[in-house]
């Protein structure tokens, strides 16, 4: 069973509740239909004007039989919301009017459905930016407990069995955080070691990324490294990694032994973080065009319940896939 056939079958056993805020997308309403029909959730739900979503699945030829169909503007969970939205940004001087105003946005009211328990899983990004989603989920949902920072990973798939979990690993962060901080560096480790253990099964053995191997080069970029490989010592964040390490250093147990000798991840790497966004978002294209992998994501990662956004170019499969990647972490 690959990837995809093991997250379908996971979102189906666990049978949790989706929102899907670009209601009126016709795309997305074409996946609310697979998903509802393959089992993926126990509910879907699309939000927008009930009227348009009415006529775009018709211009479509799609039936909403088993979707539900909210409108923000006119529900009757508009009012707590804003009562909570008001709560939570009141102290960034939020008014409850425009909390009010604020929540009637889709995107806002998926992400507090998610917050209040009302949905599961939030997936959005077919018609808004990355930026909006990410801003929709940190200023509601926020991030998992103990980390300031929401990333994103990709499952790189179909390798040599000798790699990683079977041939499948982690790579982190490919999308989302520019430059991080050292500190950042750390979250996004922990948040793909958590993405190894959902998506793999596998406990997570993490190596950090560089061009320098235990102090080999000095340069600020390696400094960052090292700091956040301390960070994650202070922690003692429960999985095995190490760091700094140049990526033959990291997977090739020959060059560890001379590279890095004694390092606990010798052999056993299936969690890949790079220092920043370039090397991170070139080394995933790399695998998967030249070395013929297939690349899953980019998935959010470091939310306190799961969230995740498609690309404006993304096909109703990818969102199909990306829902059930989704539903699949709504444990």
């Amino acid at each position: 069973m690959d990837f995809v056939q093991e997250m379908r079958a996971k979102a189906k056993s666990l049978q949790k509740r989706l929102v899907l805020p670009e209601g009126t997308e016709r795309r997305t309403i074409k996946a609310a239909r697979i998903l509802t029909d393959e089992g993926l959730a126990s509910s879907v739900t699309l939000l927008g004007r009930v009227s348009t979503i009415e006529e775009t699945a018709e211009q479509e030829r799609v039936s909403l039989g088993g979707v539900n169909l909210v409108d923000p503007h006119t529900s009757s969970h508009l009012a707590p919301y804003a009562q909570e939205f008001y709560e939570l940004r009141k102290h960034k001087g939020v008014t409850p009017d425009q909390a009010k105003t604020d929540m009637a946005d889709p995107l806002r009211f998926g992400a507090m459905m998610v917050h209040r328990g009302d949905a599961d899983a939030m997936v959005a990004g077919a018609e808004n930016t990355t930026g909006d989603v990410l801003r929709a989920g940190l200023t509601i949902i926020g991030t998992y407990k103990g980390l300031k920072t929401a990333s994103s990973c990709f499952v790189m798939s179909g390798m040599d069995s000798s790699w990683g979990k079977d041939g499948t690993l982690i790579f982190s962060d490919c999308a989302v955080v520019p430059d991080p901080t050292a500190e950042q560096l750390a979250d996004i480790a922990e948040s793909a070691a958590q993405s190894c253990r959902e998506f793999l099964g596998a406990e997570p053995v993490v190596a950090l990324m560089s061009f320098s191997t235990k102090g080999s080069a000095k340069h600020d970029y390696v400094t960052k490294v090292q700091n956040a490989v301390e960070i994650l010592r202070a922690k003692n964040p429960g999985f095995i990694f190490d760091g700094e390490l140049q990526a033959d250093a990291a997977l090739v147990p020959t060059v560890t032994d001379k590279k890095a000798p004694g390092s606990p991840v010798r052999g056993r790497v299936n969690t890949l973080v790079f220092p920043d966004l370039g090397s991170g978002n070139i080394g995933y294209k790399l695998v998967q065009r030249l070395g013929g992998a297939g690349a899953f994501g980019p998935f959010l990662q470091g939310f306190a319940k799961p969230v995740s956004d498609l690309s404006r170019g993304a096909s109703v499969e990818d969102i199909v896939i990306t829902c059930a990647v989704t539903l699949s972490r709504a444990q």
